[in-house]
Parts: C-alpha cells; structure tokens; sequence
C-alpha cells in the first residue's frame, strides 16, 4: 500500500505546478504570517511610542504650565513689593529734601497751620511722660520723656526735627490713598531723637505704655529693632556695605503693636546732608494679609496651592488647606524687646520631603512624596525665587531672597495625561484585532490565488527557462515567444530585452572599455593639478593672514601703556571671529592729552583687518602732529580714509568715536556704539553718539555731521566702550545679549578695578554665548576713574 501511495505523489511533486504551489504557496504565507506579525509588533510598538510621547508632551506642558504660574504669581508678589517701595522712596525724598534744605521748614510749618491749626502742638501726659499732640490731626507726633525738657516741651534738635517732619502730613495722605494699599506712613528721627510721626492718627504712645512696659526708659531704635540703626550707620561709612544696593530695608513679618495684625514695614533711612550720618527714617507698614492674598488665591488643579517663605524655610503665607498638607506648626516667638514674629518654619514640618525641601532651586521641578492618612502621595513643587532685598529681623541687616512656591498632587496635573495613556491603550487592543482578522482573510484570499494561477504560469516558466539555458551557452540570439499579459508575459518582453542589450554590449564591450579608462586617466591628472595649486594658495593665504594678524595684534596698546596713564584704570580687549579681526580700539597718549578710539569696520577679515590699520595709523600720525580739535582729528582722518578706500576700489566702512581726556574734561565725538557710563551707587548712564557723526569712509566731507559732547567722569565712575560683536552675541536659542544685559552686568560689577569689571563682562558674555559659534569680532574697553 505504501508503495503505490509513493509512486502515485513522487511524480507530482517532481512537476513544475507542484513545486510551484509548494514553494509561492509557502513563500506566500511565510510572507503574510511574517509582516502580519511584524505589523501586529509594530502595533503595539507604535502604541508604546505614543503612549511615551504623549506622556511627555503633556508631562512637559504641565511642568510648563506650573513654571509660568508661579514666574506669574512671583510677579505679583515682587510689583506689590516694588510698588511699596516706590511709595516709600518718594516719602523719603521729600523728607530727605528738608533736611538738605531746612529753611523750606518754617514755610511749610506756616502753610500747614494756616490749613491745620494746632497740629504740632504737644500736651504731656505725667503718667506717660511723653508728649503727643491731640485728635484731629492728619498724623500722630510722639515724643518720648528723655527728648523734653525740664518745662515738658521738645529740645530744640527735636522741635526741628517736628519742623522737618511737618511735610509727612502733606504728602502722606495722598501716598497711602494712591499705589498699593498701607496700613501706615511715618517718619522716626535719628537715634538721639527718634521721634515718631505717623499718618493716619492713632493712639500711639498709649498703645506703646499698655504693649510694651518701659519702652520710654529706653532708647526706641534699641528696644524696637536692635541692630538696624547700626548697619544704616555703616552703609553711611562704607556705601557698598550694603547686602543689597537699596537703602529700602524690609523687616520680617511681625505683630504690629497698634492693629494686632501681622505686617511687614519698609524702611528708608534717611541721611544727614554729608550722607555720612543716619538722619532719621521715611516708612510703611503693610499687612501680611495682602502678600498672603496673592499666595492664598494660588489655584493650580483642584487641590494645588502655593506658599511664601523666607530664605531661611520660615513660611509667611500659605492658605490652611496647604498647611495641613505640608505638616506645618506654627509657634510665637515673643521676646521682652522689640516687635514679635511667627515662626513657622519647613525645619519643623511633620512632613520629611517638606522638611529638607531644597529652597534655591529656582524654576526646578521637584518631585516628592507626602504621606496623607498612611500612603505616600506624589506631589510636584516648583521653587521661584524674588527679588533681594535688605531684612531685618535682629541684629544686622543681610541679603535676604523670599521664594514664592507651588505644590500640586501629580495625580491632578497629570490628569489628562492618564486619560490620553487609558485611551491609546484601548484604541490599540481594537486595532490588533482588526489587524488579526485581516491576515486571516488575506491568507484565504492568497491560497486560492495561488492555486488559479499556477496553471497558467507554467508555460511562460518553461519557455523562460529554456532560453536562459541557451543565453547561458552563450547563445544571444536566443528570443522568447510568450502571448499572454500577465507578469509572466511582461518578463519574457523584458527578457527579449535584456537579450538584446547583452548582445550589443559584448560586441563594444571593448571599446568602451577603453575610452572610459582613458577619461579616468584624464581625470586623475586635472585633479592632481587642481590639489597641488590649492595646497599652494592654502599655504600662501595662510602665511598672508598669520602676518596680517600679528600686524594687527602689534598694534594693539601694550599693558605698560594702560598702566601709565594717571589717574585712570583701564583694562581692553579684543578678539577677532576670525584670523583677522575688523573692530579697532587704541589709546593714543601725548602728555597730559589723552584720546582713547574705538570702532567697527562692516564684516571682517583680511580686507576689514588692513582697513583697521589704516585708522590706527591715520589716528596715531593725527594724535603725533598736534591736532587737539576733535572734530577737525575726525574730520581728517575721514578724508585720508576715504582716498585709501576709493584707491582700493572696496565698499568697506566704519562706525568710529574717540574719548578725549585732558585730566579734567571727557569729551566724546563721532558715531558708534552707545557710550555706556556706571556712576557712583550703581547707577547706569547709557549716552548715544548717533548724533556726534557718520560712519568714516561713507563720504570724502563729514565736518557738518560730527558733533561733540562732554560727559561727566567722576572719581568711581567706570566708562565701558564696546563693539556690536558684544551685543549681538546669541545664545543657543538665538536671542541676542543685548545693549540691557550689558548695562545690567556693568551695574552689577560696579566697585572691583577696570580689569575686574573686564574679566566679570566677558565671563557673563562667554556663559550665555555657550558653545555657539561666535559670528562678529567682541571688542570691550573699561576704564574706572580713580
């Protein structure tokens, strides 16, 4: 029986349809059960990268969205921060202008008793031992027993200081009903007579006698703020010493003495007319209730919120919900002097995570963990810091930085990403069954493909193999004659084809052999040619820029030649985008007759290089001949660098300006880059010279353009001169350094030596430039008046 089943399928198996079923057939399904498994693989490999990519697009959007929220509620912290400021300020300068002009305080005291009869009249308590005057007046004046006489009336240094102080009334009112809400406005006098004038009216010293027993035995500043008055002291000495460069002092939020309410006051001392002495203080108190305001509207989610804290992990506002959820305890911290605080710090928080939360991490996403009845729950916080300002707390005043921050369980923030993850997941499942009973149809619809058209393709598969037995006993004439359409057909036409192009080819194949070698020959040597004279002009054009560049650089002011000029520091730098640079500076000295040149050249390299020499060279025989007029020195040096640019039949030109300096008088000439002046207490003078000229090489005659201006440089001032290589340096994101982040860094530097405040420059330059490519030539000169 085996036997005939053997001699009945071998025959079939060994015919050309079998075969064919057997293998298209199987090759056939192979296929489809492979890419039908490659795609279900590819399925869910494309669900795990949108899955992943969703997650992070809306991961980074909710850290986005939390980033601007607490930048934006920061902002609001800091302008009602700067608003009180403000108002502060203008209550100290009005004050401050009395005591630089005491004869404007007998007309002011007239003008105010004409309008308010009475108001700085004094009725002496005994029991108190203080003088006040009486209810109805715009503000409240307390004067402590050890500042009467032995008649109950003021000494005559604080009848002045009542006298001085009379302008609170005008002003005040007007301040505390305009800007940012105020609890109070005041003036207290110096340390050795600290009176106290406040607007609106209250019962003022009544409030100290019942709060704080035996506060008129002492001195105020003493027994109220021990410490402060000593730092104004030395900020007086030593202006730098101050930790932050305001005289705007903040204290920590206390409980006032006359509301009960927790506030916070802003001092500004007040000087005496050499502003080398305290004399005295403008102020305002505000609410803790309106920093917290800001913070307790925090609404991020459902359940987010934000909290303010002091740079030592003290919080000073976070709505009750928050402080449940972060562990906060809250405890006074009363002492026998002074004014009393609350301490509720992250150091003592029940939450861990809380406690040793980083707080200088400004803008960083943290992620921790917060226990809620027993089970850790992710939270996201992120920190943003505000402004410095000088605090007080007790003792000396320092730097302090409040940060402003935003904590929000993942779970709501994230929200909609787990929805977005919920849906791919299911649109996925849906999406592998219609790919599994696709195949399935597929694989029904090929086999009985297979099955219909094997017959027909035997006899095309037949003819084609004989001819390709014959084109391999290299018989080319060899054709094919198949009539039908189908691919079989389409392949025995491009057989016949292909026959035919075999053919041809063997019979030139010699011939073109040939001329493609020659041609390659050819080639070989045109290009050995080409090398050999680029790798001349390489070398020639390299020795040409190293020479041009160390012309350019020999040129450059030596540091003995910066050192030698009196009584000014100056510290210069340069450095070209590439090997040959277009920006030109120098200090050209003659006696006494200082001219300090800083310019431009359009582009650079080579051609901008020669062009800065020329200047140089122009400038130098200018300063060496006499020539002391400014606008005459930029006149001619224009004319000579005109002919020079017309002789070399190139479009380049320069911005230029020159700084003359006799020793007493600066005087500025031509058009450049704004001069950039930072004044004594940090203050930035940014002077333009587009009106002081025109660009040098434009026209043969600019006498008519170029103006000049005398600036102000004072012992302590510092001039910074630049080229635009500075200012338009990008970062990675393309945005430029600019004119203001300039003036920012100078500012910041202001008080270290010309070469430090150089160094400090391009330090700040160099960190946001980073690893871009550097497009312009970078010029900087500082110069500090000694």
């Amino acid at each position: 029986m085996s036997r005939k089943i053997g001699r009945f399928f071998i025959p079939g198996i060994r015919s050309f349809r079998a075969k064919f079923v057997l293998v298209v057939g199987g090759a056939v399904l192979f296929d489809l059960l492979v890419s039908g498994g490659l795609a279900l693989w590819n399925v869910q490999r494309l669900s795990r990268d949108a899955t992943s990519e969703v997650g992070q697009g809306l991961e980074s959007a909710s850290q986005d969205y939390i980033r601007s929220y607490a930048d934006s509620t920061a902002a609001r912290v800091g302008l009602l921060l700067n608003q009180v400021h403000s108002d502060v300020k203008t209550l100290a300068g009005v004050l401050q202008s009395q005591i630089d002009h005491p004869d404007r305080n007998n007309a002011i005291a007239e003008a105010l008793a004409r309008s308010e009869p009475g108001a700085n009249n004094l009725t002496y308590d005994p029991k108190g031992r203080w003088a006040q005057n009486l209810p109805g007046s715009t503000s409240v004046i307390s004067v402590w027993g050890y500042l009467l006489d032995k008649n109950h009336q003021p000494l005559p240094d604080v009848q002045k200081d009542i006298e001085t102080s009379t302008v609170v009334d005008l002003v005040a009112p007007n301040l505390l009903k305009s800007g940012y809400p105020k609890l109070q406005m005041y003036y207290i006098g110096p340390k050795d007579r600290p009176i106290f004038r406040t607007v609106p009216y209250t019962d003022q010293a009544q409030t100290f006698d019942r709060l704080y027993p035996g506060h008129n035995d002492a001195n105020f500043w003493d027994f109220f703020f021990p410490g402060l008055y000593e730092s104004w002291q030395q900020w007086g000495r030593e202006p730098a010493s101050r930790p932050v460069a305001d005289d705007i002092t903040q204290t920590a939020p206390y409980t006032d003495a006359i509301t009960g309410k927790l506030i916070v006051s802003f001092f500004n001392p007040l000087w005496s007319p050499d502003r080398k002495d305290v004399a005295g203080i403008a102020g305002a108190d505000i609410t803790l209730d309106q920093l917290a305001g800001i913070v307790e509207s925090v609404k991020v989610a459902d359940t987010g919120f934000g909290f303010l804290t002091m740079s030592n992990g003290n919080v000073v506002a976070i709505n009750h919900a928050g402080e449940k959820i972060i562990g906060l305890r809250a405890s006074s911290d009363t002492g026998d002097k002074g004014v009393t605080g609350v301490d509720r710090s992250f150091h003592n928080s029940t939450q861990k995570a809380m406690a040793t939360l980083p707080l200088d991490r400004d803008g960083v996403i943290q992620h921790i963990m917060l226990d809620e009845q027993g089970e850790k729950i992710p939270y996201l916080v992120v920190v943003k810091q505000i402004a410095p300002t000088n605090l007080w707390v007790s003792g000396p005043v320092q730097k302090e930085a409040m940060s402003l921050g935003i904590v929000v369980p993942e779970r709501e923030i994230y929200a909609s990403l787990f929805a977005a993850q919920d849906e791919i997941s299911r649109a996925t499942n849906r999406i592998l069954i219609y790919q599994v009973l696709a195949i399935s149809i597929s694989l029904m619809i090929v086999i009985a493909a297979v099955f219909a058209v094997s017959k027909r393709i035997t006899s095309g598969i037949s003819a084609l193999a004989g001819a390709a037995r014959r084109i391999q006993a290299k018989d080319y004439s060899v054709r094919v004659d198949i009539r039908s359409r189908d691919e079989v057909g389409q392949a025995g036409v491009a057989f016949n084809r292909m026959a035919e192009e075999i053919s041809f080819h063997t019979e030139n194949l010699e011939l073109l052999v040939d001329e493609r070698t020659k041609e390659i020959e050819e080639a070989k040597e045109e290009i050995s040619a080409l090398n050999t004279q680029l790798k001349s002009e390489n070398v020639r054009l390299g020795a040409e820029l190293a020479v041009a560049q160390r012309i350019q650089l020999m040129v450059l002011p030596r540091q003995n030649e910066l050192a030698a000029v009196e009584h000014l520091e100056i510290a210069a730098f340069m450095r070209p985008a590439d090997e040959v640079g277009g920006d030109y500076y120098d200090i050209l000295q003659d006696g006494k007759r200082l001219k300090i040149g800083i310019g431009d050249v359009t582009g650079h390299g080579l051609e901008s290089g020669v062009l800065m020499l020329m200047v140089q060279s122009v400038a130098r025989a200018l300063q060496e001949a006499g020539e002391t007029d400014p606008t005459k020195f930029l006149n001619d040096l224009n004319r000579t660098i005109y002919k020079n640019i017309e002789r070399t039949k190139t479009d380049k030109h320069l911005t230029l300006a020159f700084l003359d300096y006799d020793g007493e008088r600066l005087t500025l000439s031509g058009q450049h880059e704004d001069l950039i002046v930072v004044r004594q207490g940090g203050e930035v003078e940014r002077i333009e010279t587009s009106d002081l000229g025109l660009p040098v090489g434009l026209d043969p005659d600019i006498s008519e353009f170029v103006d000049t201006r005398d600036v102000a440089f004072k012992s302590g001032d510092i001039i910074v001169l630049h080229t635009d290589g500075v200012t338009e340096a990008e970062n990675r994101d393309g945005e430029l350094y600019g004119i203001e982040r300039l003036c920012e860094s100078a500012r910041h530097l202001y008080g270290g030596t010309a070469q430090d405040v150089m160094n400090g420059i391009l330090e700040n330059l160099m960190t946001y430039i980073g690893s871009q490519k550097i497009h312009d030539d970078i010029t900087l000169v500082v110069m500090r008046h000694r």
